[in-house]
């Protein structure tokens, strides 16, 4: 089985170059792998502390990193290895301050975990909520090397539970702890008999609640929500944007919207323009050349400002949950605001029980958000218990990482 999951590792690779001259994803994740080890080996030299944390993209990244930041507040002397598996993640944070090393992942063969793993020679190894790369498992068990997951969550469709996933399954009971976010999760691990896990939560929340302390803001969005309310749309796709053009003119006397739009290139921002010609809309890059309070819409053709920007929502919708897969919630949800988003949105566990708590709402179209809205508009008490219900769901789940740091004895 090993063969064969090697192969189609292999071949996975090859397409994946094959693409590199028309696809932008493809090129960097081509080209970012070229001279790593040789890299890796000149960075990883003299050091004897390497802790190595695995990120597929930002999404992993915002969980693994408040344990990062503990680890390095109580360990001075140990070297932080963060390593991406996508272009999205290594290109926004390859410079980022919280790890010494940052490179990508080698793809997932035998020979290339030995190698790195050969290089870095880790202390430890944490492998952020999905990331499973059953050869680099394989080969920190054979070197009595502990690995954790950090984050994880297990649902009873997942291929390890089905009889044909025996193979992966087993490279599961060779991890040393899973840090799990939810009692289901723990369940089913210990009813396939996987004993060494711990209902901890989800670090992100120890992340946006760090977020919100630092009581960052933006004169721009104020100069631009003017004495109107504000509705900010995050990490949206067309399918989004859609919804969002038809709800918009049943809210626009009210209202006005911030959209911050999943992929900022400029054929995307267009496609917006277009969709949304109706109104005055204006971009981030053109604020310092238009008087901001004078239109009705704001375009953000840049990233690192989304998780900030939802500080001044009356409103939140976050994007996804009708196309790859819902987005980053708990950004939102920290400011103790309503939150939207589409209908795709039950395999993520804080949407769902958000959504059960009351203070989010899943909408299949604009006339449902409508409706909710003026409802807001009618009854402010009724709108106030929704913001009190994301504050206390954001508070009642902080605290995951300080419960995962005590359980490694560093």
């Amino acid at each position: 089985m090993r063969v064969l999951y090697t192969l189609i590792i292999l071949v996975s690779t090859f397409f994946i170059k094959l693409s590199l001259f028309f696809n932008k994803k493809a090129r960097d994740w081509t080209v970012g792998r070229k001279n790593l080890y040789y890299l890796l080996e000149e960075k990883c030299k003299g050091k004897e502390r390497i802790i190595w944390f695995h990120c597929a993209s930002l999404g992993e990244f915002e969980q693994g990193k408040p344990l990062m930041n503990r680890i390095k507040q109580q360990e001075e002397n140990v070297t932080l290895l963060l390593t991406f598996f996508s272009p999205s993640g290594y290109e926004v944070k390859n410079n980022d301050p919280i790890a010494d090393i940052i490179t990508y992942l080698p793809a997932d063969t035998l020979k290339n975990a030995k190698k790195f793993i050969q290089i870095v020679n880790p202390e430890k190894a944490f492998f952020i909520k999905y990331e499973f790369w059953f050869n680099y498992m394989y080969e920190l068990s054979r070197l009595n090397i502990p690995f954790y997951y950090v984050s994880a969550i297990f649902r009873d469709n997942q291929y390890f539970f089905k009889f044909y996933g025996k193979w992966f399954f087993n490279h599961l009971k060779k991890c040393t702890h899973f840090f799990v976010q939810n009692e289901n999760s723990e369940t089913l691990l210990k009813k396939f008999c996987i004993s060494q896990v711990t209902v901890t939560g989800d670090t992100r929340f120890d992340t946006v609640y760090q977020t919100d302390k630092k009581l960052c803001t933006l004169d721009f969005i104020d100069i631009f929500k003017s004495d109107k309310k504000l509705l900010v749309a995050g990490s949206t796709w067309q399918q989004d944007e859609k919804l969002l053009c038809e709800l918009f003119p049943k809210i626009n006397s009210d209202y006005k919207l911030v959209i911050v739009p999943h992929k900022v290139e400029k054929e995307r921002i267009a496609q917006i323009k277009r969709m949304f010609h109706s109104f005055s809309t204006v971009c981030y890059s053109e604020k310092e050349e238009k008087q901001l309070s004078d239109y009705d819409m704001l375009i953000v053709d840049c990233i690192g400002l989304l998780r900030i920007i939802y500080r001044y929502a009356d409103i939140s919708y976050i994007g996804g949950a009708f196309k790859t897969g819902l987005h980053n919630i708990l950004e939102a949800a920290v400011y103790e605001k309503p939150l939207f988003f589409g209908h795709h949105y039950h395999k993520f566990n804080e949407a769902t029980e958000l959504v059960n708590l009351g203070g989010a709402f899943s909408v299949s179209n604009s006339k449902k958000m409508a409706e909710k809205i003026h409802f807001f508009e009618n009854n402010s008490s009724e709108y106030q218990t929704i913001c009190e219900i994301c504050k206390k769901f954001v508070e009642t789940n902080i605290g995951a990482t300080e419960r995962i740091f005590k359980s490694l004895n560093l």
